[in-house]
């Protein structure tokens, strides 16, 4: 038996007014998906247990039969996880965004998708600045590790947090308050950011620690299933979750975990696998909807959904 999890991270709205009372998924042009909810069987499934915060992390879990309020470690633990970091006794991973500080307000969570080559420049920038462990990622996800009690010395997600003055939402903690703080003095004027800045771009002009936990412990999907499963995502929390049960990670060039994903590559790459004598399961995770609905963008986000039907 083989088994296909297609995820289109993000799709699920609430009717709005500018599609006429309709949700995104009934205004999009998605023959493919209509015709599975018309010939398959369908039912709904609560992916985010009552009293917990709704994310990919905790959705992620669910799915995959892993009970969040057991497993879950915290976002930047799993997503440490997934890019080989070896978190050691007394290690908290932190998420790490790049974001965009304007008029002491949060402008911007993602520091316009900042790419990750401009990235890796900031971070190394920041590792020798605040003398601590800070771990490049992609785009504007990346990994601080901190040793010592620091569960809750993170902030609020920055996407939730949109529009807020920097100073309303530091953590109350002073270690990663003062990190947070100190970041700003050194990406401000990094010479990237100067360029970003004169093309009309969003300056990656501050840090902000969230998510943070311990090194994940979770039993293996074979072990649990019988069933050998891999992972397509170009999103660490998720890859992470996959590394974690045991999952192979399926590497697809062009996947980029944004609007510009290669969608068909996903596809392709996934039956490949599915074809082969090694695999069982493919979970196959595409972001985009997920943030055109953090980018407040109808029109991406109605193009990703038709993206992900047409093409995937």
């Amino acid at each position: 038996m083989r088994y296909l999890i297609l995820i289109g991270d993000g799709m699920a709205d609430l009717p709005l007014d500018e599609l006429h009372g309709r949700t995104i998924l009934q205004a999009a042009d998605t023959p493919n998906m209509d015709l599975l909810a018309k010939e398959g069987l369908t039912g709904l499934f609560r992916s985010i247990p009552e009293g917990m915060p709704a994310g990919s992390d905790i959705a992620t879990l669910s799915i995959l039969g892993y009970d969040p309020e057991i497993y879950h470690p915290g976002r930047g633990a799993l997503e440490a996880v997934a890019i080989g970091i070896n978190l050691k006794e007394g290690d908290v991973a932190f998420r790490c965004n790049l974001i965009t500080v304007e008029d002491g307000k949060i402008a911007d969570y993602a520091a316009g998708h900042i790419r990750s080559e401009e990235a890796e420049v900031l971070i190394e920038a920041l590792r020798d600045g605040l003398s601590c462990d800070v771990y490049p990622g992609v785009g504007y996800r990346h990994i601080l590790v901190l040793n010592g009690d620091f569960e809750g010395a993170g902030g609020n997600p920055p996407h939730d947090i949109m529009g807020r003055k920097v100073m309303d939402e530091l953590p109350k903690n002073p270690v990663t308050r003062d990190l947070i703080l100190r970041s700003r003095k050194i990406l401000e004027e990094h010479p990237i950011n100067i360029r970003r800045r004169r093309e009309g771009k969003n300056p990656a002009n501050m840090i902000w620690l969230w998510g943070e936990g311990r090194k994940p412990i979770m039993p293996r999907f074979f072990d649990r299933f019988r069933v050998r499963g891999a992972v397509i995502s170009a999103v660490d929390i998720v890859r992470g979750i996959g590394r974690c049960i045991g999952f192979d990670l399926i590497d697809v060039p062009g996947a980029t975990g944004y609007f510009d994903t290669n969608y068909r590559g996903k596809a392709e790459y996934a039956i490949e696998a599915l074809r082969g004598d090694s695999c069982d399961l493919v979970f196959l995770h595409v972001e985009a909807p997920d943030e055109a609905g953090h980018a407040g963008s109808l029109e991406e986000k109605l193009k990703a959904v038709e993206a992900f039907d047409h093409e995937v």
